[in-house]
Formats: C-alpha cells, structure tokens, sequence
C-alpha cells in the first residue's frame, strides 16, 4: 500500500529540492555528520551589541557542562531582564549549543532578553537521564546566578527545538516535580517527545529519504536508551510518557503537518489542556521537520517564527516589562 502524506508547502518543496537528504541513521553516518560543525556565531553576533560569556557547570556525576550567556551590552541599570534557556536540536546525538542559535538570539534583539544555551552530553556516550540531567543542573545555575545575570527570575522561559525541543519539557517536568526553579513558559519547537516511535505521523514519514525519518528517529532514541523496555523509560527523557502534564508552565507548541513528530506533539498540548493548563498549538501546512531553521527565509518560515516570538511578547508583558 501506497503511503499517502501531507503535501509540502510548495516554497519550502522548491528549497528542499536541492537539499541532499537520507532516510538512515548509522554510527558510520554519525561520526560523518558530527564532523561538520555549526555555523560560527560570530558571524550571528557580528552586527548585535552582545556581551558573550562562556561558563561551565558541574553535572550530577561531576563532569563539566558548557553553557554559552549572551547578553545585550550596555545594560547597566536597566531593569531585570527575562532570560531564554536554550537547548539545541539534533536527535540527542549531534549538534552543540549554537545549533539552531539564530532563533533564540532574535528574542535577545526582540525582547533584550538573555540567552542562555546549554552543551548537555551526547548519545551514545551519554545515555538515559543523562542529557536532561545536564540541562536541569544548567536551569539551577540560571536561577542561583539570576541578579548576576541581571535577568528577572520570574521570566524564566526554557526551549528548544526538536530534541532540544523534547530535552525543555523533560526539564520543565523536572523543574516542577523538584519544586525549583520556577519557569514562566516552554517553547517546545518542533518537540521530540516519545520514543515509542509509533504515531501515524511517524510511520507516514518511514522508509523514504527526509529531513527526520521514523528511521532516523529511532536511531537516536536507541542510542539515548539502549534497550530499555518502554516501563524503564523515564518521562524526564520521553515526556510522552508523563502521565501527568498538571502544572506546568504555560507552553508554546509548533510543529509541521509534514513530520514525524506531529502527532506526539499535537498529542501533547492536548494533554495539557485535559489537565486543567495552558498551551498554544500552531501546525503549520506543509512544514517538514525543522523548515523553519533549515529555510528562514521562506514565507512560512518567517511566519512562524514570527508567530512564536509575538506569543513571547504578549507572555512577557503580562509577567513584567519587556
């Protein structure tokens, strides 16, 4: 039987069109892709008055965890700023903290918020809770250091976007359950969220080339979990799996209609609402996984983010001055 699946939005089939594309993942391809690194945030920094500061953090086991502080310059005596923790996308097994920087950093022109972006552990070589646990001990290291900082720790808001995006609502998990720090939102974009692998958007996007296949997907889920049967599985690294989603801060979701991960995040928000709290959804037609990174350009694309940063601003005003 044929697989039928949502059209692409006709600019971004154009753009994609050029775009090598595959519909594996393996150790091999792994130890290929990492070897290309981000584009220099120099270059993104280049025309913002940005004070950079580079810090490490102790993870639970005691190694080091990078964290990367953008601040806009020239701030003294200006009131408290909100602050935006990043965590980046690629599968949980590439990627660094200026991957998919350019986003966050349109908040610190937008908002003069202070980004924060975190370099959590890889898998394979980091495995199970690993990877949250490093982004949950960077959040603390915002609260503690938040008057050195300058930022208002009542503006607080985590997010990321694809495993970034799945590594923020296991840190908000987390972040409520421990009862700190507190989190005035979640930007999940694009969200990888449940490691179950077995939604109709998962299997709609198997077994041909793409930007993010089933395949592809569970190739890094098994290189963060092995082979933990699903009852082993911590919601703090598939929050699918939390069957609770009281309490939360108020979340952001976007996705495309052309992606593995739609339903798990439509899903999601969904569940929110059923337990009494407050998400925004937005699916965007005929957005692949990640176009609005991979092509900012486009008219979607710019749409979208736009729409995400005009839901940061009304968040932000209602919690103090942006």
């Amino acid at each position: 039987m044929t697989t039928v699946r949502p059209d692409l939005d006709p600019e971004l089939r154009e753009l994609l069109a050029d775009m090598p594309l595959m519909s594996q993942l393996s150790a091999e391809v792994l130890a290929q892709l990492r070897q290309y690194p981000s584009p220099p945030v120099e270059s993104l920094l280049a025309h913002r008055r940005v004070d950079r500061r580079e810090v490490t953090v102790p993870a639970k086991d005691g190694a080091s965890i990078a964290l990367s502080v953008f601040s806009p310059a020239h701030t003294d005596g200006a009131a408290a700023a909100p602050c935006v923790y990043w965590m980046h996308g690629g599968g949980m097994v590439m990627g660094d903290r200026f991957s998919q920087i350019d986003i966050p950093l349109e908040w610190l022109d937008e908002f003069g918020a202070v980004v924060v972006s975190v370099d959590y552990r890889l898998a394979p070589e980091a495995t199970g809770t690993a990877l949250v646990d490093d982004c949950y001990q960077g959040l603390l290291w915002i609260a503690e250091h938040s008057e050195e900082l300058g930022i208002d720790p009542a503006r607080i808001v985590v997010a990321g976007a694809s495993a970034g995006g799945g590594l923020a609502a296991g840190t908000a998990l987390l972040a409520r359950d421990l009862g700190i720090p507190a989190i005035a939102a979640q930007v999940l974009i694009c969200p990888m969220l449940d490691h179950r692998n077995t939604t109709t958007s998962s299997r709609q996007y198997s077994g041909a080339p793409g930007v993010w296949t089933r395949e592809m997907n569970e190739f890094g889920w098994h290189a963060v979990l092995g082979d933990l049967a699903d009852g082993e599985v911590s919601p703090y690294v598939s929050p699918a799996l939390a069957e609770d989603l009281s309490g939360l801060p108020t979340t952001y979701i976007d996705t495309g209609s052309a992606e593995v991960f739609r339903d798990e995040d439509t899903d999601y928000a969904t569940r929110v609402w059923a337990a009494g709290g407050q998400a925004e959804l937005h699916v965007w037609a005929g957005g692949f996984h990640g176009f609005d990174a991979l092509y900012p350009q486009a008219h979607i694309s710019a749409t979208a983010r736009r729409t995400r940063t005009d839901w940061l601003a009304r968040l932000l005003s209602r919690n103090g001055t942006v």
